[in-house]
């Protein structure tokens, strides 16, 4: 167990050096977006073609992949918004919102640090399939659950059109997207940067697990634990111990190699993404929920994920 800590705790002690960066007024709040800004467009996008380009995709059957992980996250979305609604008594788009907050993980800015510094590259190969449609599944999902919960109960909506055009633009023009098939494209043809650009990759590939996570904590230095002490506690058992046990189970189902599993599974335990959040804000509901699941999974990650790491063996 303390060889577990050693390889966890690093992770989160990034996420705190950033909350204290902030807390302290070291560095001011504004920045977090600059970081979280650059690790997006350029940092990860960068680690994860290299990743792909250099992957090998033997077992790693991504129709298997995203059943056992976007299931287990159906299963855990219903099993949150039944709580949130019918536990305590939230409307139909607040549950749709709280439902989003007990799946969405953060695979982009700690997923991947994650799982690359613990379960190697291949759990990563497989991280990178789930974390390509990620995004749009979940966001387009939430926004049409919550736009037909509004039309439930009577308010406006917005037209599909415009919704679905969104929603291809944004995936067209997302960085790790593009950098995942620029990855592709160069594991299929063979093409190998050398020289300075293979140093330039490298250096830039190298840096953006850990500014990822230190713009995490200055990130989560601006949210604040409120709201309903009950459901977001309930939520953030949904989110470290329900949707991880489940792609954990369905793994074993479907027959996944161990790397794979890995991946996924300590993908799902990560802590809440920011995403729920700007949901919430959209929809003018479950911002405390959402706001406080994300710091307080973060503040529960390290002793939940190092107990996924000593079940997964590593």
């Amino acid at each position: 167990m303390q060889e577990i800590f050693n390889s966890v705790i690093p992770i989160f002690a990034l996420i705190l050096i950033g909350w204290l960066a902030v807390k302290s007024r070291y560095l001011p709040a504004e920045h977090a977006g600059v970081m979280s800004s650059f690790v997006y467009r350029i940092g990860l996008p960068v680690l994860l073609m290299r990743t792909i380009a250099n992957a090998d995709f033997t077992g790693a059957d991504p129709l298997r992949i995203w059943a056992v992980y976007f299931a287990s996250v159906a299963i855990a979305w219903i099993v949150a918004a039944m709580v949130s609604r019918f536990v305590f008594n939230r409307d139909r788009v607040s549950a749709v919102v709280i439902g989003l907050s007990g799946t969405f993980s953060n695979l982009a800015l700690l997923g991947i640090p994650l799982v690359s510094h613990i379960a190697g590259e291949t759990a990563l190969v497989a991280l990178s399939i789930v974390l390509a449609i990620h995004m749009p599944v979940l966001m387009v999902t939430a926004t049409v659950l919550a736009e037909r919960a509004k039309a439930h109960e009577g308010g406006a909506t917005s037209a599909p059109g415009r919704l679905a055009a969104t929603v291809g633009y944004n995936l067209a023009t997302n960085p790790l997207v593009i950098g995942l098939i620029i990855g592709a494209v160069m594991n299929f043809t063979g093409l190998t940067p050398a020289g300075p650009l293979a140093t330039v990759i490298s250096m830039l590939a190298g840096i953006a697990a850990p500014v990822a996570l230190v713009s995490i904590g200055m990130t989560l230095a601006q949210y604040r634990v409120a709201g309903n002490a009950g459901l977001f506690s309930a939520i953030t058992v949904i989110k470290l111990a329900l949707l991880p046990a489940l792609v954990f189970a369905l793994s074993h189902a479907f027959g996944l190699p161990q790397p794979i599993m890995a991946g996924l599974v300590l993908g799902a335990a990560c802590p809440a993404g920011v995403n729920a959040f700007l949901l919430a804000d959209k929809f003018g509901t479950g911002r405390n929920i959402a706001a406080s699941t994300i710091t307080v999974t973060t503040l529960l990650g390290v002793v939940t994920v190092s107990l996924w790491v000593l079940l997964l063996g590593y």
